[in-house]
């Protein structure tokens, strides 16, 4: 049987520090060392001050739901057709940053803009743990 798998993750040296908290349940974002400002996704430099130095602090983990969409039919058919219906959606960080990811543990029609988010973390593979929403009040 040719079964095609689900797209991962290639951490590289920008957003390592990323995937390895996510392997230990933290959500790890960088933050200008100079001008504080949080960026997602990681890069080498501060696209508001310029700076090259960063550190990495956990996130507060959660944030709300400014965009989504709910599919209903899955590409490529062999890997999803038995997670549809399923959610993709931004979410603003109360760090002040937007990140893809699932909502996950409620029905996918009663997401909505605004919506309270607390991440989670749920292993796709010995060395990939993801980032995962599910509402702030389950």
């Amino acid at each position: 049987m040719n079964q095609m798998l689900k797209p991962l993750p290639a951490p590289d040296s920008d957003s390592k520090p990323f995937w390895d908290g996510c392997r230990n349940h933290k959500l790890m974002l960088q933050r200008c060392a100079d001008c504080g400002r949080f960026r997602f996704p990681p890069h080498r430099f501060c696209h508001e001050c310029k700076s090259e130095r960063s550190e990495w602090l956990e996130a507060s983990g959660t944030g709300e739901v400014f965009s989504w969409i709910v599919v209903v039919h899955p590409v490529p058919r062999e890997v999803y057709a038995g997670e549809v219906p399923y959610v993709v959606a931004l979410i603003d960080l109360d760090e002040g940053v937007r990140m893809a990811s699932n909502v996950v543990d409620c029905d996918p029609h009663a997401i909505e803009a605004g919506m309270r988010v607390k991440v989670f973390f749920r292993p796709a593979r010995d060395d990939i743990v993801l980032p995962l929403f599910r509402p702030a009040n389950a």
